[in-house]
């Protein structure tokens, strides 16, 4: 993200499979896995969800994606902000999201997983390319 200074890889701490908290208007939060990719977050969503229906109502959302790891005292946080929008979905983006999480072997994801990689109306993408990012480095010593 140009012009944005952080204490760590920003990008190599956000392409670990971590899981992102997404708060909407509500005010609702929800961990969810999400794709760092072209300095946006890219969240797979659909008709199964309501976080469709209430970007759509009202597009302003946060998101965090963090690790505490009290045994090496590894503390790191990322947090963003801005207008989310509803993208179509499409099978390379996701398919690069699921494996990041699930591995490589598609025949051992849970079917509705692969399901998700069929094109169809149903599925979408969340896309927040940040208004506001902000990381912190909060690690100690043990």
């Amino acid at each position: 993200m140009s012009g944005f200074e952080s204490p760590f890889d920003l990008d190599e701490f956000l392409a670990q499979p971590l899981t992102a908290r997404v708060a909407t208007a509500g005010p609702t939060v929800r961990p969810t896995w999400y794709l760092w990719e072209d300095n946006a977050f890219w969240i797979l969503s659909g008709s199964w969800s309501r976080l469709p229906g209430r970007i759509r109502a009202t597009p302003r959302i946060a998101l965090t994606v963090d690790v505490c790891d009290v045994a090496t005292g590894l503390v790191r946080q990322v947090g963003a902000s801005g207008d989310a929008e509803i993208r179509p979905f499409d099978v390379p983006r996701g398919r690069r999201k699921l494996v990041r999480y699930l591995g490589p072997d598609e025949h051992r994801w849970d079917p509705r997983f692969r399901d998700y990689l069929h094109e169809d109306d149903r599925t979408v993408w969340v896309r927040l390319a940040p208004a506001s990012l902000r990381a912190h480095d909060l690690s100690y010593q043990v």
